[in-house]
């Protein structure tokens, strides 16, 4: 992730708090009240299904870092969280990547990529900076896999 380790904190909190807002939501969405009262969501926009996150988001991620290793993939919370992974063509600088879908709809805010990046320095990894336009990069290529995932499923 950029920046200190209290930034890093933060959004993590931030990704257990809309997660378990997620869950709850989820929970209540069964209770009582008037079927046909309930206004009818798109499924094609959200396609929520019981991972509990929009699929093609999900999807999107899963296949745009399908290169890396990954140490997490939680569906129900939308958290994807990689290993360590070295360009074979520059073995001296690796990233490590975690990925949270913040909305069950598919938009341009539901998607928030975190990067941190080491490069190796007399042996030893050495944190350095990410470039903003790297994790913004990012985003848009999981956003624009996810637009289209969604387009060929529509027709």
């Amino acid at each position: 992730m950029t920046g200190s380790s209290d930034n890093g904190t933060s959004f993590m909190r931030r990704v257990v708090r809309v997660s378990l807002m997620a869950a709850a939501l989820a929970g209540l969405a069964g209770c009582g009240g008037r079927r046909d009262a309930r206004p009818q969501a798109d499924l094609a926009s959200a396609q929520v299904t019981s991972i509990g996150v929009n699929s093609y988001l999900w999807r999107a991620t899963l296949e745009t870092l399908s290169f890396m290793p990954l140490t997490q993939a939680d569906s129900a919370g939308g958290v994807v969280v990689t290993d360590w992974y070295s360009n074979p063509s520059n073995p001296n600088e690796r990233m490590k990547l975690s990925v949270a879908i913040l909305d069950q709809d598919l938009r341009a805010d539901a998607v928030r990529v975190g990067a941190s990046r080491q490069v190796l320095q007399n042996g030893v990894w050495v944190d350095a900076p990410v470039e903003a336009a790297t994790v913004q990069k990012l985003e848009d290529i999981i956003l624009t896999k996810a637009r289209d995932l969604r387009r060929s499923a529509v027709g």
